[in-house]
Formats: C-alpha cells, sequence, structure tokens
C-alpha cells in the first residue's frame, strides 16, 4: 500500500488518524472500496439505507486474527461472488408456492 509498517501500526493502535489518501491506498491493497474504509474510518456514515458497504461477514473476516491478509481477501472474494450471483440471478425473491402455477 506504500504506508510504513510503523505509520500502519500507529493506525491499528489509535493512536493516528490516516488521511483519506491514506484509506485510498489501502482500500486498494486490501481490495475493498475506499468508501468502505471511509465507514470503517468514521469518515462516512453508512449508506443511505443505513447499511455501510461491508457486511457483517465481511468485518468479522477482517478481525479474524487466526487467518492471513490473503485468506481474508480469498473468503471475502468468494463471498462477494456469491451475492452478486444470487443478485444477478434473482433480483426479486419469489415465492415459489405462489409463483402463479395453478
Amino acid at each position: 500500500a506504500g504506508v510504513s509498517n510503523p505509520y500502519l501500526s500507529q493506525i491499528e493502535r489509535g493512536l493516528r488518524k490516516p488521511s483519506a489518501e491514506i484509506l485510498q491506498q489501502l482500500a486498494k491493497a486490501l481490495e475493498v472500496s475506499a468508501e468502505t474504509m471511509y465507514v470503517q474510518a468514521g469518515i462516512l456514515d453508512a449508506t443511505a439505507d443505513g447499511r455501510s458497504e461491508d457486511s457483517g461477514l465481511e468485518a468479522a473476516i477482517r478481525r479474524a486474527q487466526d487467518l492471513t491478509e490473503e485468506q481474508r481477501r480469498a473468503l471475502i472474494g468468494v463471498y462477494r461472488s456469491y451475492v452478486s450471483a444470487n443478485n444477478a440471478d434473482d433480483p426479486a425473491p419469489r415465492n415459489e408456492q405462489n409463483d402463479g402455477a395453478s
């Protein structure tokens, strides 16, 4: 990300508040949106519908200390691909028992 380890450590410990530019660099390195980083950093509020872009599952994966960073990115990628596929295949959930076929 082009950010020194000591500076990252200070951010993690709450000793420094990263600039928007640093958050963008970190977001790119972590393969997440800059908006997600801004929400996590408290710079932006949640989206208009009351949710942040980051799901609760993604946040839990990011906090998992027993996974490597590569494993976290892979899990988040798989999760997002499933969500994306579900949204593309069936944008409006329907009730199979009540789909008009009687």
